[in-house]
Parts: structure tokens; C-alpha cells; sequence
């Protein structure tokens, strides 16, 4: 792994990955130590340093801390985009857009739209006259590329307005879209609870 050999403490990767992917993730240190099965002392250290370095922000909510990426630092982007390379979903993108219809969007769900590592990358995938069996033969290429399963999901245009409308920007991270043809960099605008 890439990122490893870049940075020792598994605590602090496992936080970059958390709020680099998706710059919607919220979290409190209680929170953290529960999903991460961790002391919230090594926690806590990470993320101070991570908040002095400017890389994260946070908030009160009631008596909580809330922390979550800065995506006004320079290195935002940076950060995230290799999150995007160490998880593999890059390549699985690049994989899957070409050549198989009409592909509007791709959104990343589940775990990784939280920022949790995970062995799967759930996609959903909107547009029309999609090649289903061209996209499953470069669905099953990418998987052996990333080491990774990929799930997906591909909805017409009006079912990708209802998902929109009816999903938290936590729980669906916009990746690629037609009008760019590139992978989208995702910055939440919001920084309330």
C-alpha cells in the first residue's frame, strides 16, 4: 500500500481516509473510537495534530467536538485524491466509463462514502442505454486490478434524481460525471451540523 510507506501511524491513515474521501464525514472522538476499536487517547492525538496542521475543522455540537476535513487547505486535494488511488476507486472508474452507453454519473456509496476502508466499492451508476454485459466484463477486470469487489447499481436519469433528493451528501459521494469526464472532486459547502 502507497500510503503505508508514506505514513506510519495506522490511526492517523485510518482518519485521512475518513474525512479525505468524502469531505461531508462528520465524527466525534467517541464516535471514532468505537468504529476504529481504538484507545480514544491515540486517537485524540491524531486528530490534534491533524486540526493544528489546518487539515481538519471542527465544531461544537452540544458537549461533542465534531471534526471534519478542511477542504479550504491547499493540500485537500492532494489528500483526496490519494485516498482515491490507495482505495483503488480511480481505476475502477477509469475501467468502467468507456464504452458502455449513456453514463451521466457514478456515485460512491456504502462504507467508503463514509470514509470506513472497505474489501467492496459500492457504485451506483446513472444514465441510459447502458451495455450491462460490457459493463459487468469491466467491472470483474477492475476487481482483479484493485483487489477489491465492486458492487453497483445502474439507475435511467429520473431514478438518479430520486436518489438525489432522498440521500444525505454523507452517504453519496459524487465521483464522475459526463459533463467533466473526469473524477469529480467532492467539497461540502456546509459546515453546520
Amino acid at each position: 500500500m502507497m500510503i503505508n510507506s508514506l505514513i506510519t501511524s495506522q490511526t492517523r491513515i485510518r482518519l485521512l481516509k475518513k474525512f479525505f474521501l468524502n469531505s461531508s464525514t462528520k465524527a466525534h472522538l467517541r464516535g471514532l473510537e468505537s468504529e476504529f476499536g481504538e484507545s480514544s487517547n491515540s486517537i485524540r492525538v491524531e486528530l490534534n495534530r491533524l486540526e493544528g496542521a489546518g487539515l481538519l475543522k471542527s465544531l461544537r455540537d452540544g458537549n461533542k467536538k465534531v471534526y471534519q476535513a478542511n477542504c479550504a487547505h491547499p493540500l485537500f486535494r492532494d489528500i483526496h485524491n490519494i485516498i482515491l488511488k490507495e482505495s483503488g476507486i480511480d481505476r475502477v472508474i477509469e475501467k468502467v466509463i468507456y464504452r458502455i452507453g449513456n453514463l451521466i454519473t457514478i456515485y460512491l456509496t456504502g462504507d467508503f462514502a463514509h470514509g470506513k476502508d472497505s474489501p467492496v466499492i459500492d457504485l451506483i451508476l446513472v444514465g441510459c442505454n447502458i451495455d450491462e454485459e460490457y459493463l459487468a466484463r469491466k467491472v470483474l477486470q477492475a476487481e482483479e486490478l484493485v483487489g477489491r469487489k465492486v458492487s453497483y447499481v445502474v439507475l435511467n436519469p429520473d431514478e438518479g434524481e430520486t436518489l438525489l433528493l432522498t440521500n444525505k451528501p454523507a452517504d453519496l459521494l459524487p465521483l464522475w460525471n459526463s459533463e467533466t469526464s473526469e473524477i469529480i472532486l467532492h467539497h461540502s459547502a456546509s459546515t453546520g451540523t
